[in-house]
Protein backbone atom coordinates (compact mmCIF):
# COMPACT_ATOMS: atom_id res chain seq x y z
CA UNK A 1 0.00 0.00 0.00
CA UNK A 2 2.99 2.26 -0.54
CA UNK A 3 4.20 2.33 3.06
CA UNK A 4 7.53 1.38 4.54
CA UNK A 5 8.56 -1.08 7.24
CA UNK A 6 11.69 -0.66 9.34
CA UNK A 7 13.51 -3.50 11.03
CA UNK A 8 16.06 -2.37 13.61
CA UNK A 9 18.74 -4.63 15.06
CA UNK A 10 20.26 -3.26 18.27
CA UNK A 11 23.63 -5.00 17.83
CA UNK A 12 24.39 -6.14 14.27
CA UNK A 13 27.25 -8.58 13.79
CA UNK A 14 30.67 -7.02 13.40
CA UNK A 15 31.24 -8.98 10.19
CA UNK A 16 27.99 -7.82 8.57
CA UNK A 17 28.44 -6.91 4.92
CA UNK A 18 26.09 -5.35 2.40
CA UNK A 19 25.83 -8.72 0.63
CA UNK A 20 24.84 -10.54 3.85
CA UNK A 21 22.29 -7.86 4.77
CA UNK A 22 20.79 -7.93 1.29
CA UNK A 23 20.58 -11.74 1.36
CA UNK A 24 18.77 -11.56 4.71
CA UNK A 25 16.31 -9.04 3.28
CA UNK A 26 15.67 -11.31 0.28
CA UNK A 27 15.02 -14.25 2.61
CA UNK A 28 12.64 -12.20 4.76
CA UNK A 29 10.69 -11.14 1.67
CA UNK A 30 10.64 -14.58 0.03
CA UNK A 31 9.42 -16.32 3.21
CA UNK A 32 6.88 -13.58 4.07
CA UNK A 33 8.33 -13.46 7.57
CA UNK A 34 6.57 -10.18 8.36
CA UNK A 35 3.07 -9.15 7.37
CA UNK A 36 2.27 -5.55 8.24
CA UNK A 37 -1.04 -3.74 8.48
CA UNK A 38 -0.31 -2.59 4.92
CA UNK A 39 0.19 -6.16 3.69
CA UNK A 40 3.19 -8.28 2.75
CA UNK A 41 6.66 -6.85 2.24
CA UNK A 42 7.43 -6.74 -1.47
CA UNK A 43 10.75 -4.98 -2.03
CA UNK A 44 13.93 -3.73 -0.39
CA UNK A 45 14.30 -0.03 0.13
CA UNK A 46 17.48 0.66 2.09
CA UNK A 47 20.09 -0.84 4.40
CA UNK A 48 21.93 1.30 6.94
CA UNK A 49 24.21 0.81 9.91
CA UNK A 50 24.02 3.72 12.32
CA UNK A 51 26.73 4.06 14.96
CA UNK A 52 26.40 6.19 18.06
CA UNK A 53 28.74 6.90 20.94
CA UNK A 54 27.76 8.00 24.42
CA UNK A 55 30.30 9.85 26.55
CA UNK A 56 29.38 10.17 30.22
CA UNK A 57 30.57 13.60 31.35
CA UNK A 58 29.22 13.61 34.90
CA UNK A 59 28.56 11.08 37.63
CA UNK A 60 26.65 12.21 40.71
CA UNK A 61 28.52 11.80 44.01
CA UNK A 62 27.89 8.64 46.02
CA UNK A 63 26.72 9.35 49.56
Amino acid sequence: MGGTFTLTLPAPRADLTAAKAEAAMELINSKNMFVTTGGELIEKKDIKITDSTTTDLYDPPLY
